[in-house]
């Protein structure tokens, strides 16, 4: 795909047109074509053999553009709008609650164009007596301002991974004889990264930086010396090469993996027994080691090999040197998914679909997992439709021995911490995902006591996203982590880990204080289509760099061990 990908042309033609006040349906087009392109995973090949029109959605006027695009990196439409308004003022829609109808209101009324002129005239007072402002949203618009600048040059892991995995597979096929392979935090699994560090070892330096400078994705070549070659792209993050012999490659991609207190921590060890490590190698004097692996520079520092997503310095050097590093959990050990949303609430997919996605994958068996009645913006499910969903799994199960659906639900928490269903109801599911969306304002303590609530309800199973949190867009709610997994542990209630991308929550940074209190982890892919199941790999990351092991994440069981523990949990819970 040449320059921009196509899907977020279109979504930024139908943010222009929002904010320009054009007719609401022709910007909803756009952005409806910009979700649907987005899912898509053959829209090269569609598009060079002509078949764009045979998308849900894409009529003859965008299936014009999209070639347009294509064809020749431009769009006279998209031109065109950028030439009637600022496209800076797209960046505006990043600021939460401040949609399109206001950022034109700004615009018109104030003259702001920026980011920075929204700041300013926040701090200058300007919006609060503009019609529909008002000084309390001044305040929320300066806060969201304010969350955004924190977060500046971020990307979010799972944004950033399939593109440094696209690069990283160009290099390979492109250098066969090389290696080639990923550093820095997206290696180390972060959940928030800010650029992509790719190390290659074995080629001519010259011509793979050259190869790098050419690829599609690249927008601007920022430095290219002898040492690396930087790119942004047009994704927006950086993208770093370095070229290395083979012989210093274990040494470099130990270096650029980090994190950087890791990796001065190896610095000590190495001096300490006499030794210089760098990127160039391993050096005893001046001779050099020429290790052949990472494994064997950590040997030679008297550590056994710490796995990259552990390497913070947070107590893996100390784990290393007794011998007492966890084998981490892996994406072949889960077994099943809980979480998973169907067309009945706000999913795309119903059982049979789902079941084959699962299969695919390996999987076992899926927690059906709608949203309750109280999210009715979300299609939440009334007494009547929990009891057909039932039904329609009973049917399910009973034609299809190699598969389980277990049934579910994902019940809010409401305000005084009770759920949105009466008992009798809540006794039918065979778990129960307890959630807060809504009310995220209150004060700690509410908070905490409202969520405790939830966990004393006999029938919450799991804890779901227990902070609310949607990174680099909203910070979660404010509570004590240690309290809740505290709490958690004396109700036998477990914390799910969300593996969507955008939440990875529970913060892997308490994983290891809910493993030492014996909490049980649900990596939960809150999967809102077929496809979606395929989180789990970032969910299982995220579970990694919280130090768990199989036994410590409870759908690395099986069908038969789900169901006992699931029914060992709830009578110890009625009881």
């Amino acid at each position: 795909m040449q320059r921009r990908s196509i899907p977020a042309i279109l979504e930024e033609i139908g943010a222009l047109l929002e904010i320009e006040g054009d007719n609401p349906f022709r910007a909803k087009a756009y952005l409806n074509a910009a979700k649907v392109l987005a899912g898509l995973d053959d829209l090269d090949s569609l598009i060079a053999q002509g078949r764009i029109r045979e998308i849900k959605g894409i009529g003859e006027k965008l299936s014009a553009q999209i070639v347009e695009y294509y064809e020749t990196g431009k769009m006279a439409y998209h031109e065109e709008l950028k030439g009637r308004l600022p496209v800076t003022l797209i960046e505006l829609l990043q600021v939460p609650k401040l949609g399109a109808r206001k950022i034109r209101a700004l615009h018109e009324e104030l003259g702001i164009t920026s980011m920075s002129e929204l700041e300013c005239a926040c701090k200058e007072n300007r919006l609060v007596h503009l019609l529909h402002f008002g000084e309390k949203t001044q305040g929320r618009i300066l806060r969201g301002i304010e969350f955004l600048s924190r977060h500046k040059g971020e990307f979010l892991f799972g944004e950033a991974y399939p593109l440094a995995i696209d690069l990283t597979e160009k290099l390979r096929r492109a250098h066969p004889d090389a290696v080639v392979e990923l550093c820095g935090s997206i290696r180390r699994k972060g959940e928030v990264v800010r650029n992509i560090d790719i190390l290659v070892a074995g080629a001519d330096r010259a011509a793979v930086s050259r190869y790098f400078t050419s690829l599609p994705w690249m927008e601007e070549v920022l430095l290219e010396n002898g040492a690396e070659t930087t790119c942004r792209t047009y994704a927006g993050i950086t993208a770093t090469l370095r070229v290395v012999d083979k012989r210093s490659f274990p040494c470099a991609f130990l270096c650029f993996t980090g994190s950087g207190e890791h990796y001065a921590r190896l610095l000590a060890l190495a001096q300490a027994r006499g030794l210089i490590l760098n990127e160039r190698g391993l050096f005893e004097a001046e001779r050099p080691l020429e290790p052949q692996s990472e494994a064997e520079v950590y040997a030679r520092l008297g550590l056994g090999y710490v796995p990259p997503e552990l390497r913070e310095d947070r107590g893996e050097i100390e784990a290393a040197e007794a011998g007492r590093l966890p084998r981490l959990v892996e994406l072949d050990d889960i077994a099943g998914a809980l979480h998973v949303h169907t067309d009945m609430s706000d999913g795309t997919a119903g059982l049979p679909a789902i079941a084959d996605a699962a299969r695919s994958m390996g999987l076992s068996y899926v927690g059906v997992c709608d949203h309750s009645k109280s999210a009715y913006y979300a299609g939440g499910l009334k007494a009547d439709d929990v009891r057909r969903q039932w039904a329609a799994i009973d049917a399910f199960n009973g034609e299809h021995p190699d598969f389980h659906f277990f049934k579910g639900i994902e019940s809010d928490i409401l305000g005084d911490g009770s759920l949105d269903y009466d008992d009798e109801l809540l006794a039918g599911f065979d778990f129960v995902v307890a959630s807060i969306h809504s009310g995220f304002t209150m004060s700690q303590a509410d908070m905490e006591a409202r969520i405790i609530r939830a966990m004393e309800n006999p029938y919450t199973t799991i804890l779901g996203h227990p902070t609310g949190r949607l990174l680099l867009a909203r910070d979660g709610y404010k509570v004590d982590m240690g309290r809740i997994i505290e709490a958690a542990a004396a109700r036998r209630v477990m914390i799910e880990l969300n593996a969507s991308p955008y939440r990875l929550d529970i913060d892997w940074r308490h994983l290891l204080e809910a493993k030492a209190r014996g909490v049980l982890i649900a990596i939960d892919p809150d999967a809102h289509s077929a496809g979606g199941l395929g989180e789990l790999f970032y969910g299982v990351g995220i579970a990694r760099k919280g130090w768990l092991e199989a036994s410590d994440v409870v759908n690395t069981r099986s069908v038969a061990e789900i169901t006992d523990l699931l029914s060992e949990v709830r009578r110890a819970k009625e009881h």
